[in-house]
């Protein structure tokens, strides 16, 4: 497993204000998409590019463009709906697909599917998974295993936070023959009881749009 940590005082600024209990939703919002950002450059260093002719004022020359097919983004509902808007502006070509999981509270690392919004063949397709908070690491495994076994060419899973026991989980669960890649702004301590990464940001969902009751 191809596990990449950013190193940027940008990126330990930009955490820090979002960790801040008292950053208000809309700043929030814009952090998680700045951060997204500055992932999507490491996330993308692999994206599959072909040769394309030009001509600049000056002269012609062969540049680079993402190959077909087109990457596609896929958003973990509902929190990773708060980083689509950073992937989508590095990577304005990319189609958007939309999984929705949830864990089950009885079982931490069990995984309920509730929504699916996906080509059923992603065969040679390189897939992104974005979910800000990789904490138990079911819903990764689960929703990975999903892109696979509809033929996903390589998965780049994009995370904001990480846990130890979620990395462990990872490692141990995900089918080795599947091409994967993880991208993180920071791993933290560890779980809480109630599964939740420490010291962490709190529930991003609820930070990104507000409690649903």
């Amino acid at each position: 497993m191809d596990i990449h940590v950013l190193n940027h005082p940008l990126v330990d600024h930009k955490l820090t204000v979002l960790r801040d209990k008292n950053t208000p939703s809309s700043t929030f919002r814009e952090l998680i998409s700045e951060l997204v950002m500055l992932e999507a450059y490491e996330a993308t260093r692999d994206v599959e590019v072909v040769d394309k002719p030009i001509e600049t004022p000056v002269a012609p020359m062969i540049g680079k463009h993402i190959a077909s097919p087109a990457p596609i983004i896929v958003p973990v509902l509902r929190a990773g709906l708060g980083m689509l808007d950073g992937m989508t502006k590095m990577i304005p070509s990319a189609e958007v697909g939309f999984l929705g999981m949830k864990r089950n509270e009885e079982n931490p690392t069990e995984q309920i599917t509730y929504a699916n919004r996906l080509p059923e063949d992603l065969t040679g397709r390189q897939c992104f998974l974005i979910d800000p908070m990789l904490a138990t690491g079911g819903t990764l495994v689960a929703a990975t295993h999903y892109l696979a076994e509809r033929g996903a060419k390589d998965i780049t899973a994009v995370c904001i936070l990480g846990a130890p026991e979620g990395l462990k989980f990872v490692e141990e669960k995900l089918d080795p023959s599947i091409k994967f890649k993880l991208v993180l702004c920071a791993v933290d301590e560890k779980l809480n009881d109630k599964c939740y990464i420490v010291p962490g940001l709190g529930d991003a969902g609820d930070r990104l749009y507000g409690v649903i009751d």
